[in-house]
């Protein structure tokens, strides 16, 4: 079975607003170096309209940092799912499944490949909710805003999810990458 990662930004009260925080190169080097490893991203509606067509066209850029171009060259070679009751429009190698999340996603998981990186707030909490997410990459960042979204504010888990601590790592900006495997 695929090995299912889940990684995000947020602050240290918890804020996983994109616009709360800065990124660096250093973070986008260690979210590409993530996706070596991946052959599909996961996504709902708002991530996949966050990501693309941003990402696609910053690949295309001559005026991206070279962190930003190789993770845009990254995430454009990997396939991609969006989960989506009212999207219409995907651009390249990526498709739509309109029901049954978990159901569709442990087909998924099932199948031949490499890892499955999946992103946002509200479907990786439902996946976490059903089981489904094997690993979590946070990346803690130093600052608290006191406002906005939090991680896991939507999880409805029906019992609490143990996690082990693997490789933490303090980054060169402060940031903390935490890395954690779900324990059975």
């Amino acid at each position: 079975m695929r090995n299912v990662i889940y990684g995000i930004n947020l602050t240290a009260d918890g804020c996983c607003d994109h616009t709360k925080f800065n990124g660096s190169e250093e973070i986008q080097e260690y979210f590409t170096a993530l996706m070596k490893d991946v052959d599909l991203i996961v996504y709902g509606r708002k991530t996949y309209q966050l990501m693309v067509p941003y990402w696609p066209e910053v690949a295309k850029s001559q005026s991206a940092t070279k962190s930003e171009y190789n993770f845009a060259q990254t995430f454009n070679a990997i396939d991609k799912v969006v989960f989506s009751r009212s999207l219409d429009n995907l651009e390249g190698n990526t498709r739509l499944i309109r029901s049954n999340l978990a159901e569709e996603f442990l087909k998924l998981k099932q199948a031949a490949g490499k890892s499955i990186s999946i992103g946002g707030v509200s479907l990786p909490a439902q996946l976490i909710a059903a089981g489904l997410v094997d690993e979590f990459y946070f990346v803690v960042h130093p600052i608290i805003v006191g406002q906005g979204r939090r991680l896991f504010d939507e999880p409805d888990l029906q019992h609490s999810l143990n996690l082990k601590l693997m490789e933490p790592k303090v980054l060169k900006s402060g940031c903390v990458a935490l890395h954690y495997l779900k324990q059975c």
